[in-house]
């Protein structure tokens, strides 16, 4: 029975992968990679959410899902994940395997406008997984600024970033910011970057 269930993992894993190459070759900058999360990335990510703080956890380009199977790992009730997708391939797969989960295909650079109404509580957490780097300056500090408005204050916006600086400099923002180890376990080796306003 093991081995069944990992082997079914496996052929999960080669789908998500061949989903994303596939979503990466015909948009790259709007997909950002050319495989899902692995798995230590995305339970590095997931560590920094805290599933007894009140309210929904908000993850944006969730992709295939390999953070938000480490979230609900990690002990947050998948019917507390608002995962927003702009892919609607990742939609539909997503609200097969998180049906309890509210999925919003949209633009998460339009937080604000896509959640304002819908939060009917500060969120906990907003765990990320755009491409931020690949967005001018400006952009990226209105992401940040937008999620740090529908968050409780000290909720982590959690980031990972493949390049070696922080996706958005200090000096940018207004919120305190932390960052992991290198995760080398990783391909490519990535970072989590952690922003809190208090």
């Amino acid at each position: 029975m093991p081995f069944q269930s990992l082997s079914l993992e496996k052929k999960v894993l080669r789908l998500d992968e061949v989903q994303f190459i596939r979503s990466w070759l015909d948009k790259p900058l709007t997909t950002g990679a050319v495989r899902p999360s692995g798995k230590v990335l995305a339970r590095t990510m997931a560590r920094y959410v805290d599933p007894a703080a009140p309210g929904p956890v908000v993850e944006l380009g969730p992709g295939t899902g390999a953070v938000t199977e480490a979230l609900v790992e990690q002990g947050i009730d998948p019917a507390r994940l608002v995962l927003v997708e702009f892919n609607a391939s990742f939609c539909r797969l997503l609200r097969s395997r998180y049906p309890e989960a509210t999925v919003i295909q949209g633009d998460a650079y339009g937080i604000r406008r896509l959640l304002g109404g819908l939060l009917r509580e500060p969120a906990a957490a907003v765990v990320s997984g755009l491409p931020l780097v690949t967005k001018p300056l400006k952009m990226r500090v209105r992401l940040l600024s937008e999620a740090l408005g529908l968050m409780k204050p000290g909720a982590p916006f959690v980031q990972f970033t493949y390049a070696m600086v922080p996706p958005i400099p200090k000096r940018a923002i207004g919120a305190t910011s932390e960052a992991s180890e290198r995760i080398w376990m990783n391909l490519p080796p990535a970072r989590v970057w952690v922003y809190r306003k208090g």
